[in-house]
């Protein structure tokens, strides 16, 4: 769990998503590694990344930094550093808000794989930052599978 945000990292403002995602993210079953604070810095997100899934994280999660202001780095911190995109996740996340908010259509949220890790980039708003999670949550344990080489269809 990663969260991209200037106000977080300086202390000035509270990590309302960060703390919701690790209490879903533990409520489905999964173990959530301590999670990290960057500011909305392209080296600093992509090194927290590098970091984590070099820890063996299977799922990385960055919440901030998918918008449209000239700060909002997380998605091209990402794409430096992974292998391959997974485009239908970004896009469930997207059709998923837009039953909430038109502006969902505005996020830049994405996913891709690094080695075995899947990263996946959330909205900062808890609302989207839950949607979105809670949109790809199904698919997670199957793309966990697939990463680490079982490749059954069960």
């Amino acid at each position: 769990m990663i969260t991209v945000s200037d106000g977080v990292a300086a202390g000035t403002r509270d990590d309302e998503s960060g703390r919701a995602l690790v209490r879903m993210l533990k409520d489905a079953g999964f173990e959530v590694m301590e999670p990290v604070v960057v500011p909305d810095d392209q080296q600093r997100i992509a090194d927290a990344i590098i970091a984590a899934a070099e820890h063996g994280a299977d799922v990385v999660v960055t919440t901030g930094g998918t918008g449209l202001g000239p700060r909002d780095v997380t998605p091209q911190a990402t794409s430096a550093v992974i292998e391959f995109e997974v485009p239908g996740i970004g896009e469930a996340m997207r059709r998923a808000g837009a039953a909430s908010t038109p502006m969902a259509a505005l996020s830049r949220s994405m996913a891709g794989v690094r080695g075995h890790t899947l990263i996946i980039n959330v909205p900062g708003s808890p609302r989207g930052a839950t949607e979105s999670i809670e949109a790809v949550m199904p698919s997670l344990p199957h793309a966990i599978r697939l990463l680490h080489g079982d490749t059954s269809h069960q």
